[in-house]
């Protein structure tokens, strides 16, 4: 009787009896992965909106009283702040794993996979510049002024963010806003990309799509999924309760002030790639294009050379940009220095020439 339920019906066919290929790997947890910190997300998040304040006189304290007096509080903001940063890693090995087996041919999932990587990461900074600490207003300042970089409409842009001519109140209201509401938009593109995951079914290490040699999800891959969940909640866990401020910044346990700038402003550790694109390009506009196209960069994949299996050169190119990129995020972090400056144009260079050699292999 169940079974004829729509909606039951539409869960087992899209989890419980959905064909899977025989020979998927642990490497194709990232999904579920991925979903499960998005709930930790929305959940903590919900906890942490019914204590914050989102007024700069009072969001600083009010952090400050949830960390202190709010039973729990301390372990669902740490919870939230590191949560970001596994929801975040999570995605870029999931992009990464999709680049290496080359599965960037379902153009419909790529996109809006794509789309929802720069959803994150905006929200992100949006949920970063909440706590109202140094660097979460300067970081806020810089950022949101690289908008000026965009010709006419630049200006008019960064004073409508602003809500004035400064990050001000009107600023923390509206980010406020955003960081509450795009994580719905993120759960909705969420399901249009397994809606289009589902049309033509789960990628495998051999890049054959045929409706051979399958498996229904459960017990096979969902017991897979769940024994990735726990490790990765285990890990989650240890860092929450043992190591909760390593992504964190000192500057950030001080209150905002706009008349004393911190020695050495950067954002967090999954904007650093691009931070250090950015940085090492002496012309603003430059800069702030390549910053954007570090990203935009990977909707151009569905124009590229079509090969089912990666080829042992295109393996050897995937790996040298893989170090690179870590390179990158180590150099984002570094003081301005010119040696700093240096090495990061020249990973610079190797990021953005070797995503094209990876199109053409």
């Amino acid at each position: 009787m169940l079974r004829k339920n729509p909606l039951i019906n539409l869960f087992i066919g899209s989890f419980y009896r959905l064909p899977a290929p025989i020979n998927i790997s642990y490497l194709w947890n990232g999904g579920s992965l991925i979903g499960m910190f998005m709930v930790v997300q929305i959940l903590t998040g919900l906890f942490l909106s019914m204590h914050y304040c989102g007024n700069v006189l009072m969001a600083f304290s009010s952090v400050n009283h949830i960390m202190r007096d709010v039973n729990g509080g301390w372990m669902m903001r740490y919870m939230h702040a590191n949560g970001a940063s596994f929801f975040l890693a999570f995605i870029f090995m999931h992009i990464g794993r999709n680049l290496y087996y080359k599965t960037y041919y379902r153009k419909g999932a790529w996109l809006v996979g794509i789309v929802l990587l720069i959803l994150s990461m905006l929200t992100a900074f949006l949920g970063y510049v909440l706590p109202w600490g140094q660097m979460s207003f300067w970081g806020a300042t810089v950022i949101t002024n690289f908008v000026t970089a965009i010709p006419v409409w630049g200006e008019p842009i960064v004073n409508w963010l602003w809500g004035g001519f400064s990050v001000d109140n009107p600023t923390l209201n509206r980010f406020y806003t955003f960081h509450f509401l795009f994580p719905f938009l993120i759960i909705a593109l969420s399901v249009v990309h397994l809606f289009f995951i589902h049309q033509t079914g789960s990628s495998n290490p051999l890049g054959n799509f045929s409706d051979n040699l399958k498996l229904d999800f459960w017990p096979y891959y969902g017991v897979k999924d769940i024994l990735g969940m726990f490790l990765a909640l285990f890990f989650f866990l240890l860092l929450v309760g043992f190591s909760p401020d390593l992504f964190g910044d000192a500057e950030n346990f001080l209150k905002a002030n706009s008349m004393v700038t911190p020695v050495h402003i950067k954002p967090e550790w999954y904007f650093l790639f691009a931070y250090a694109i950015l940085r090492c390009i002496p012309n603003k506009k430059l800069g702030v294009l390549a910053l954007v196209f570090s990203i935009v960069v990977f909707f151009f994949f569905i124009f590229s050379k079509k090969k089912l299996l990666p080829s042992l050169s295109y393996r050897f190119v995937f790996w040298i940009w893989a170090m690179n990129f870590i390179m990158l995020t180590w150099l984002g972090g570094c003081p301005v220095k010119d040696i700093f400056i240096f090495m990061a144009q020249i990973s610079s260079f190797i990021y953005f020439f070797f995503l094209f050699l990876m199109m053409i292999i």
